[in-house]
């Protein structure tokens, strides 16, 4: 395992007054990241995130009318498996309502929760090793998981996407940000980009904002880079950042072993 001192530990962070400010920053930077793609190779490869962390950013990156929207190609991190896309807690539809239709992207590999899982992992896979991402969003959860890897993460599989089994504490998580009207509604199992897969887009962008998330950003920032930190991996990449408003920032001076 690697520690924060050592040289490959290349993630940048940057904290901000509040949620609304992270969102605008996050917002500039993958406008630039986008628009730099296109206008390089005619194209952008785009990963959204989903959840509750995203709303506000993607709500103004999406707003952006300087970005050609047209030569985007859309990709999102996970989707639970059984979930119809009618749900409320479904990625496929939050993807829909919240990045396509407002952004009017037409080019997107959507991840359908009824669908045989292992073929949705192939076809889904295939797409996206066609060529380099090049700008991933990302959270980090409550237990640290990065996408749907929760600890203890599987850092080795080349596999594009791969199916879990959704431990629970990040159940609960689902639950609490009122996805699911009761905990035993969560979905077990789900399809999710693996570490190895988000470790190849050119940029990385992470948010994460409120005090719930203090814990895990400080073990996954401050700790070992490792499956138990699944969100940790980011700080192998050469091109991450990770944006943080005052309250999931507030435990970086501590510690990781307090």
């Amino acid at each position: 395992m690697a520690n924060r001192d050592l040289p490959w530990d290349w993630v940048v962070e940057r904290i901000f007054r509040d949620e609304t400010e992270l969102a605008c920053a996050a917002a500039e930077e993958a406008s630039q990241r986008l628009r730099a793609a296109i206008a390089q190779r005619g194209k952008a490869r785009f990963v959204a995130a989903t959840g509750r962390s995203q709303l506000a950013f993607l709500s103004m990156l999406t707003s952006d009318e300087c970005i050609d929207w047209g030569h985007v190609e859309l990709f999102h991190l996970d989707e639970f498996i059984g979930l119809p896309a009618s749900h409320p807690a479904s990625f496929q539809r939050y993807i829909r309502e919240r990045v396509m239709l407002p952004a009017g992207i037409r080019c997107a590999h959507l991840l359908d929760g009824m669908a045989d899982p292992a073929a949705v992992c192939a076809e889904a896979g295939a797409a996206v090793s066609r060529q380099p991402v090049d700008l991933l969003m990302a959270g980090i959860g409550e237990n640290g998981h990065l996408a749907f890897n929760d600890p203890p993460a599987d850092f080795h599989t080349e596999a594009a996407y791969i199916l879990v089994e959704l431990d629970e504490r990040n159940r609960r998580q689902q639950m609490s940000e009122g996805w699911f009207a009761t905990f035993d509604e969560v979905p077990r199992r789900a399809i999710t980009m693996s570490i190895t897969q988000i470790l190849r887009a050119r940029a990385i962008l992470c948010l994460a904002s409120g005090r719930r998330k203090a814990g895990a950003v400080r073990t996954c920032l401050r700790g070992e880079i490792g499956p138990a930190a699944p969100a940790s991996a980011l700080r192998l990449h050469s091109d991450a950042q990770i944006y943080l408003d005052r309250e999931s920032a507030w435990e970086l001076d501590k510690s990781a072993g307090e």
